[in-house]
């Protein structure tokens, strides 16, 4: 890692053309990258990260990693926007092999960062009073600090989603601030109750 390197996380990133992130009943996006529905029609949870190096992220990706082995019939992915290598790099850091039901799909060009609505942040979003102070709180209780950022910007919003079978956004939205953590057993649970829904309907139309 260069100071170059440091410094150019800290510009705006060039602009891109971002769609309006989906919203709870209507179907997510799907790219090349990232087809919806999963082929198979695995419910899924998709979490777009901030820039590699940024402890938001790490704490981030851990609980996505947490949440994919505990529920293994689900598919869970992360999106990085920073380079592969780096990507590759910040994730052997901070530990481990990864269940078998979580991808990390690289970004570098954003493309699906901009299909999910996710674009540039203001300097507020990233470096507002109560987000610094959280940055100190995960340092101090958990020990994630910062760590160094070769590639990928600090000014690309992240956001988490769930999707059902269907591609139905059950739940998920852009992060208000970079210090948001999502709650990934929410978003479990929220695929959960859609699925009795589901089958509740269905049950209720046979009987007809």
């Amino acid at each position: 890692m260069t100071v170059t390197q440091e410094l150019s996380s800290w510009l705006s990133p060039p602009q891109i053309n971002t769609a309006s992130p989906p919203a709870t009943g209507h179907h997510a996006p799907s790219t090349r990258q990232l087809e919806m529905p999963v082929p198979g029609h695995q419910p899924a949870v998709v979490t777009f990260l901030r820039h590699c190096g940024c402890p938001f992220a790490e704490k981030t990706y851990l609980g996505l990693r947490d949440a994919a082995a505990a529920h293994p019939a689900m598919a869970f992915y992360a999106v990085s926007h920073s380079t592969q290598p780096h990507t590759d790099k910040w994730l052997s850091a901070i530990g481990g092999p990864t269940p078998a039901n979580l991808r990390v799909i690289v970004d570098d060009r954003r493309e699906l960062y901009a299909a999910w609505g996710l674009g540039t942040s203001s300097f507020w979003h990233v470096l507002n009073p109560a987000d610094l102070w959280r940055a100190v709180r995960l340092a101090r209780d958990q020990g994630i600090t910062n760590r160094p950022t070769e590639s990928g910007y600090r000014f690309q919003t992240s956001g988490s989603w769930a999707v059902d079978g269907r591609g139905t956004v059950v739940w998920g939205a852009a992060a208000a601030s970079a210090s948001v953590i999502p709650d990934f057993e929410e978003a479990v649970r929220a695929v959960d109750r859609q699925g009795e829904e589901w089958s509740d309907v269905r049950a209720e139309e046979e009987e007809e």
